[in-house]
């Protein structure tokens, strides 16, 4: 059995709209035992907009989204027929690893719009001091993911506009993966991936900028709520549908490579995915596409520049750790050139910085 080839499109149920977190108590009405894995900011912002009382124990994360802290936040639960998961990306992934220490089912409410993990069965694991470590896979998604629209415009404009960048890449990556299958290695399935992640990319390149100001306005626009679904839903359809293909690629192995920059850890996940789409299209020589991305960056906030991820320091040696992990075997870059070598992504990168 191979989880990861397994076509997996998402949550057992999708439900967005405006104030739809009125009806949480029906949502959990089905569970007995429920317990909550939270963050002190996540809490917070929930209880601003969520007035009444969960009688639930709550349990928070350390931060780091690891494989070890999740075991021993399942040590303390003991036993739960359901994990509600409030939070951001890193709580949720760390619920998820959670519910399936304790086979449970999850709720996962997001407190953020920065990315798709509310919605998949995909987590990224780190180590316990916030280093990269692997992209897990549980076998179940989420049963249940609560998207309230009203209550998300508080999201704070840096991480939507990460979740914007880590969106966009969807569509660059699985077009690097799959520019060199023939028509009949392209399945049912690929090919919705393909359709789904094209789809998404012309919904943010029309959306993204007036949605950001539907945001800054507090507004649930008919365009945030689209970009809102898209970053949370549709991102993660593209994965589940089109699996390996339509998952990470070179833009997500330049982030993962970022993280063992401490300077970068304090960047948005997002952000650092972005930048990476730029290194894939300059390693694969579309320069042509960076062009035209720049003013989409530019109106966005997206990074143009390592700088920009407060990476200064440009050289070989600096940027050893970044290139050499990104061009690892058991990173995917190699899924858009079987042949890459840190050298050619060291490369890559200095072509960025030099447009």
């Amino acid at each position: 059995m191979d989880i990861t080839t397994e076509v997996r499109p998402g949550a057992n149920r999708y439900v967005s709209g405006s104030n739809i977190l009125q009806s949480l108590p029906s949502y959990l009405s089905d569970f007995k035992e429920i317990a909550i894995v939270t963050g002190e900011k996540s809490s917070e912002a929930f209880r601003r907009f969520y007035h009444k009382e969960l009688p639930y124990p709550t349990y928070p994360y350390d931060g780091s989204s690891s494989h070890e802290n999740a075991v021993e936040i399942a040590e303390k639960i003991q036993q739960s027929d359901l994990i509600l998961a409030i939070g951001a990306g890193r709580v949720i992934d760390t619920a998820k690893m959670v519910a399936e220490e304790l086979n449970a089912e999850l709720i996962v409410i997001p407190t953020l719009i920065s990315n798709c993990a509310p919605f998949t069965p995909i987590v990224a694991v780190y180590h316990p001091n916030r280093t990269f470590k692997a992209i897990g896979y549980m076998k179940r998604a989420p049963f249940l993911t609560l998207v309230d629209w009203n209550f998300l415009l508080a999201t704070p404009k840096e991480y939507f506009v990460a979740g914007i960048g880590d969106t966009l890449a969807k569509w660059y990556e699985i077009e690097g993966i799959t520019r060199n299958l023939t028509e009949d290695e392209k399945s049912a399935y690929v090919r919705l991936g393909i359709a789904s992640a094209k789809a998404i990319q012309a919904l943010l390149l029309t959306d993204a900028i007036p949605a950001i100001q539907d945001l800054e306005n507090r507004q649930a626009t008919p365009a945030f709520s689209r970009v809102t679904d898209a970053i949370i839903g549709l991102a993660g359809e593209t994965g589940g549908f089109a699996a390996g293909f339509g998952r990470s690629a070179g833009a997500h192995a330049i982030h993962d490579g970022l993280s063992y920059l401490e300077n970068t850890h304090e960047q948005l996940h997002g952000k650092k995915v972005a930048y990476g789409i730029l290194v894939q299209l300059a390693h694969t020589n579309n320069l042509a596409e960076i062009e035209n991305l720049k003013p989409f960056y530019q109106a966005t906030g997206l990074p143009l520049k390592l700088a920009e991820l407060n990476v200064f320091d440009r050289s070989e040696e600096a940027l050893t750790p970044v290139v050499n992990h990104a061009a690892s075997l058991n990173e995917t870059f190699n899924m858009v050139d079987p042949t890459i070598t840190s050298k050619k992504i060291y490369q890559a990168i200095q072509t960025v910085e030099s447009l």
